[in-house]
């Protein structure tokens, strides 16, 4: 039996994960939820979106107050990865705090995404990059699969972490 036939077997796994992403990509999120509970894994996702907002104004509270404490509680950032994801200083925060707090961080490109470059942040302390396919995307999180997959899900270029224990 597969690590995926074990979960669908058990019934569905919950996981809180945070959903690092640009506001633009808000759609997708319902898409990955969906993905995902049909291989086996309800979320509960902490992230800020549309659904979810954050009406804040200065940058340091939002990251205090309110991006800290929801990414403390969620055992996995989830970066969901677009072409303009690179070019947001909040998802590359989002990456930089998770991996202070030894969080495990899971990259996922879009449904239908091209090859684009990633947010440094992802480059430099991400445990896997997995395509827009369910049961990799389940096994990065869960079962702790590190690698990096390109947006087809075929094996990409290794990639040189710089994340160190304290």
């Amino acid at each position: 039996m597969t690590f995926q036939e074990a979960i669908l077997a058990m019934g569905n796994l919950t996981k809180n994960v945070f959903i690092s992403h640009i506001h633009e990509d808000d759609a997708g999120l319902g898409k990955l939820k969906d993905l995902l509970a049909k291989n086996g894994m309800d979320i509960r996702d902490s992230s800020i979106n549309s659904s979810n907002p954050n009406n804040a104004k200065s940058p340091d509270y939002i990251k205090s107050q309110i991006l800290a404490p929801q990414i403390q509680w969620a055992g996995t950032l989830v970066v969901y990865v677009s072409p303009q994801t690179k070019d947001s200083e909040w998802v590359n925060w989002e990456i930089e705090y998770a991996a202070q707090l030894g969080k495990r961080i899971v990259g996922v490109w879009e449904q239908g995404a091209q090859d684009c470059e990633l947010p440094k942040a992802l480059s430099e302390y991400g445990d896997a990059m997995v395509g827009w396919n369910g049961s990799s995307i389940v096994d990065a999180i869960v079962s702790g699969k590190d690698g990096w997959e390109k947006p087809d899900g075929s094996p990409s270029a290794s990639v040189s972490l710089k994340r160190h224990p304290c």
